[in-house]
């Protein structure tokens, strides 16, 4: 099997786009992807308002679709041609798009979009050599905390306003399954209110996802207002939540304060070896307030018993939360 080719062109991240003969925009988180294209039309747009924008399928391509489309028009228009489902694309859409990146038409600008997997791959490997003069735009999912953090911090930063930690922390809590979710609070928050985004102003919009919300429930109790977090978790679960999140929330943030806990260096350098956000370090350090090595270990090793009791281990899985809750309020000190 001969060797994959080796990455020749830049690889950018998805709000670093920029015109090219060839765009690859790969990776399995399509919102990025979908605001990398607008992003790179609105570029084009501003640079030629005549730029003339043709579509197609690649997983339901006829012959000759591509050249059709890069053909100069009447009067020299650029051209922005967006291809989607690369990852599924046809023979026929291969072999042209293989060809294309041959000799590039001039003044055109080609969007593969590719979600993933093996299916194209010869093609993408082309591209990644160098043949086509192309750019690669990754667009990976969002996974870790800090990810969706930073994806906040530049939406407002972009829209030069800015947001309080503690409202950042809200707002990625509230909306920490849907990417677009959150890009979309983000624009309801920038249209709607003048003022610096605060805490507060976060919870007046989102309060209904926000009483609910597991990493809230972790936050009271880990302060060590019991009496708070313990209603605020019979609420959550009356309202219908899951109680393996709200366990994974409190270990989420256990977690944390273990690996901050004792550790030097400043909130910079700690993120950049936990794979956190500085804010994430002095959050963790500000919680640390009042425990000790022995609470915070009893403190993750209930957190243990507690999840294997609510997914299936125990009987009464809301006594189990409930005294997760107590304990961790004590600050890992065992209640009676």
């Amino acid at each position: 099997m001969a060797a994959p080719r080796a990455q020749k062109i830049p690889l950018l991240s998805w709000d670093k786009v920029r015109p090219a003969p060839v765009v690859l925009v790969s990776g399995t988180e399509g919102f990025l992807a979908d605001r990398a294209t607008t992003l790179l039309r609105d570029i084009l747009k501003a640079e030629d308002a005549s730029l003339e924008i043709g579509d197609l399928s690649a997983d339901n391509y006829a012959p000759g679709e591509l050249a059709t489309l890069a053909s100069p028009s009447l009067f020299g228009e650029p051209r922005l041609i967006r291809a989607s489902g690369v990852e599924k694309c046809t023979d026929a859409f291969l072999e042209d798009a293989l060809n294309y990146l041959e000799s590039p038409a001039s003044d055109c600008y080609l969007v593969l979009r590719h979600a993933g997997g093996v299916r194209g791959k010869k093609l993408l490997d082309a591209i990644r050599s160098g043949l086509g003069a192309g750019i690669e735009v990754a667009c990976a999912e969002l996974k870790r905390e800090s990810d969706r953090s930073d994806f906040v911090s530049a939406e407002f930063r972009t829209a030069g306003r800015r947001i309080s930690g503690g409202a950042l922390r809200a707002l990625v809590g509230a909306f920490s399954e849907d990417i677009s979710e959150l890009a979309a609070a983000c624009r309801q928050l920038l249209a709607d209110s003048d003022a610096d985004i605060t805490e507060a102003i976060v919870e007046r919009y989102y309060s209904g996802r926000l009483e609910t919300n597991a990493f809230r429930v972790a936050d009271s109790a880990i302060a060590g207002r019991h009496g708070e977090a313990l209603a605020m978790l019979r609420h959550a679960l009356a309202s219908g939540a899951d109680p393996v999140p709200i366990v994974a929330a409190f270990a989420s943030k256990l977690r944390t304060m273990a690996k901050v806990s004792g550790s030097r260096g400043s909130s910079g350098q700690l993120a950049q070896q936990f794979g956190l956000a500085p804010w994430q370090i002095d959050r963790a350090r500000r919680d640390l307030q009042g425990w000790t090595e022995d609470g915070l270990a009893n403190g993750i090793s209930l957190l243990a018993e507690t999840d294997a009791h609510v997914k299936g281990e125990g009987r009464d899985p809301v006594f189990a939360l409930e005294r997760m809750v107590s304990v961790v309020s004590a600050r890992g000190v065992s209640v009676a």
